[in-house]
């Protein structure tokens, strides 16, 4: 007979590992650039819409950040050098990644050091990547390569991919395309200087690629954040020099802390709303109009607690 606990431990377990979810990252990062939509890497890097994930996947996303370290001294063993004091490859502008390793003396290619890119599989993922290679089963992580190849001057990267199921090994050497990666990175910046959210990958929200989209509601459905923060804030923009510049209070150079917290005098950013913009009263103040009548943004928090119910109109 199964013994029912007082409390669930595998959910406490999950509510600690929720509770201690990392924030979301501050630069847009090389390992989600070869996402097919740009409006999604838009709104991840404004913080518009937060992926936030049960603890079980937090746990899952553990289990591949522990894989690395084991891959890691499985390739020491077959002779490969590792080197891991370039941990990062930043690009300026927002946008940088993090490295698992520099390897050299890979097997049958000993002359070449090579970026090395580690990765876990579900059967299904292993199994479409083993028969199709790493560029079609799985472009962005190919994306992410040419990026660190491109950021570390390198031309080769060795990519290792686990089946988490059996322990399958597939490893796959990679070459620089340096005119894919130069694309990549002026996509990236393209992105993040862009004041107007992108257009979507599609208005149909059936399409596969958009129906387990974290962004999926505000596409297709409610056409709203409801983040308030900094990058959500009308007054913020994105500087070149990898900064956040608040034009409301003529401030450059905004914390990171602050920015994840916003100030009172948060306007919600125009294209995260899916109301008509109204004429604000001092230059500053958002108003939209709601309902057909003109509502000031002063506070977005308020702003959002008092319009749950109304009606909402698409972009």
């Amino acid at each position: 007979m199964k013994i029912e606990l007082p409390n669930n431990i595998a959910r406490l377990i999950d509510r600690a590992h929720e509770e201690q979810a990392e924030p979301p990252r501050p630069h847009l990062g090389c390992s989600v650039l070869g996402h097919p939509c740009d409006r999604w890497l838009w709104l991840s890097f404004r913080w518009a819409v937060v992926e936030r994930f049960p603890g079980r996947m937090l746990r899952l996303f553990r289990r591949g950040h522990l894989e690395e370290i084991q891959i890691l001294k499985d390739l020491e063993a077959i002779g490969v050098k590792i080197d891991t004091t370039q941990e990062r490859v930043n690009f300026g502008g927002h946008i940088s990644g993090s490295l698992d390793g520099i390897g050299s003396g890979v097997p049958g290619a000993e002359k070449s050091p090579h970026v090395l890119e580690f990765k876990t599989h579900s059967e299904k993922s292993f199994k479409e990547l083993a028969a199709k290679g790493v560029q079609v089963a799985k472009p962005m992580h190919w994306a992410q390569m040419q990026l660190y190849m491109l950021g570390t001057g390198l031309k080769r990267a060795l990519y290792v991919a686990v089946n988490k199921n059996t322990d399958e090994l597939h490893t796959e050497r990679v070459k620089f395309d340096k005119a894919a990666a130069e694309k990549l990175l002026e996509r990236g910046r393209r992105i993040v200087a862009s004041n107007e959210m992108p257009e979507p990958l599609s208005r149909d929200p059936s399409w596969y690629q958009c129906k387990f989209c974290p962004a999926h509601d505000f596409c297709h459905g409610s056409k709203l954040t409801q983040e308030v923060n900094c990058r959500t804030c009308a007054h913020a923009t994105a500087m070149e020099n990898s900064t956040w510049r608040c034009e409301r209070w003529d401030f450059d150079n905004i914390p990171l802390e602050n920015q994840r917290t916003g100030c009172e005098a948060h306007a919600i950013h125009p294209d995260l709303v899916p109301w008509e913009q109204g004429n604000s009263p001092d230059g500053w103040t958002a108003v939209y109009i709601i309902d057909g009548k003109p509502v000031e943004n002063k506070n977005s928090r308020e702003l959002f607690e008092n319009v749950k119910g109304l009606s909402t109109t698409g972009h």
